[in-house]
């Protein structure tokens, strides 16, 4: 098949190009142009930029594929586009979504057809998601349009462009530091690896019964906030010097009642639409770097959140084969190739200042 991959020079989609080239399929590429990425033999590449959109009809329009996976669109003007540009000349298109369209719930695990977060709890990222999935849902009904919508939820692996994840956690880890855990650390959360979402979307492609449907897309085990600093520890062979935040203290900097100081310097990539978020979000966004937490917007600090996967392997046999320790131990072996061990830095003034809030209190 040939396949137009919507980015795919950095993370989730780069990962991606990579599964369908091994595979045997023709891969096209379209960006910006801005970034570089070690692309496999045989991979084309086109230029358009999505805020432009006659020049995206200009240069799409001459791109000839039989399906999309659109790992970047953000917007609803921008799925409408792709609507328009493909319409009766491709046999799907792929959006990849995000669980963060989810309403909170502690009946778990979230499945598709759970309640969508549209309130004032969501933000414009996750409302935008669920604004383009609407859309494809109307062409689908309507015009037989063939899309499917996949919601990742958080996701490791090389070349994460949110390096306050795992990434943060092996410098803790490398530099010996205090590893600050919420409450008890029992709080259930959930990872995927971007190699084992590829190969998801890839086996999704061409397949009829996915039309119309949404997919939660993630790893197929779970892992307790502590049990999470346990096995990167166990990864890395280093000592975790855990401290635990207490209950209390954490509903008081949750609630704003009690506040950190925010870091002067933040990564590139840490929070979507921060400049919007009000001084309490921003601080909640913090907060779910210590142990990363999805979409603190819409679930409480110690509210586990898991996604129910089994749709996705119902209906196309995928099953993922990497587990969580195992996604751990693949990232590490990136990190070090990379030499971001001993490279990476990071800003820990926010984590030093909470570790002396609760050496306070202990």
């Amino acid at each position: 098949m040939r396949v137009l991959v919507m980015g795919g020079t950095q993370f989730n989609g780069l990962a991606l190009v990579h599964d369908l080239a091994s595979t045997g399929h023709q891969v096209v590429i379209l960006n910006r142009g801005k970034s570089e990425a070690k692309l496999p033999l045989g991979v084309e590449r086109v230029y358009a930029d999505r805020t432009k959109p006659d020049q995206m009809r200009e240069v799409l329009r001459a791109v000839d594929v039989d399906a999309v996976i659109d790992v970047t669109a953000y917007r609803p003007e921008e799925v409408e586009l792709m609507v328009e540009i493909f319409r009766g000349r491709i046999d799907h298109y792929v959006f990849i979504s995000s669980t963060v369209i989810y309403a909170a719930s502690d009946l778990l695990p979230i499945t598709e057809d759970h309640p969508v977060e549209r309130g004032p709890a969501q933000q414009e990222y996750g409302r935008n998601k669920l604004l383009c999935e609407d859309i494809l849902i109307r062409e689908w009904r309507q015009n037989r349009f063939p899309a499917s919508t996949v919601c990742f939820s958080m996701v490791m692996g090389a070349g994460n462009i949110l390096p306050d994840r795992e990434q943060r956690m092996f410098q803790r880890l490398v530099q010996g530091r205090p590893i600050l855990i919420p409450g008890n650390g029992r709080m259930i959360q959930q990872i995927g690896h971007a190699d084992d979402q590829a190969r998801a979307l890839r086996m999704m492609l061409g397949n009829p019964r996915t039309f119309g449907q949404r997919y939660n897309l993630t790893g197929g085990d779970y892992f307790s906030q502590e049990g999470y600093v346990d096995t990167f520890a166990r990864i890395l062979d280093r000592p975790a010097d855990k401290r635990f935040i207490p209950p209390s203290l954490m509903n008081d900097l949750w609630e704003g009642r009690v506040e950190v100081e925010m870091p002067r310097t933040q990564s590139k990539a840490d929070i979507r639409g921060k400049e919007k978020a009000d001084r309490i979000m921003i601080h909640r966004f913090m907060l779910t770097m210590l142990v990363q937490q999805i979409a603190p917007n819409i679930h409480y600090w110690d509210r586990s959140a898991i996604y129910s996967i089994d749709k996705l392997r119902r209906h196309t046999g995928w099953e993922p084969e990497l587990d969580f320790a195992r996604s751990v131990e693949r990232t590490w072996r990136w990190y070090q190739a990379e030499g971001l061990d001993r490279t990476q830095e990071f800003d820990f003034a926010f984590e030093d200042e909470l570790v002396r809030l609760v050496d306070g209190r202990s």
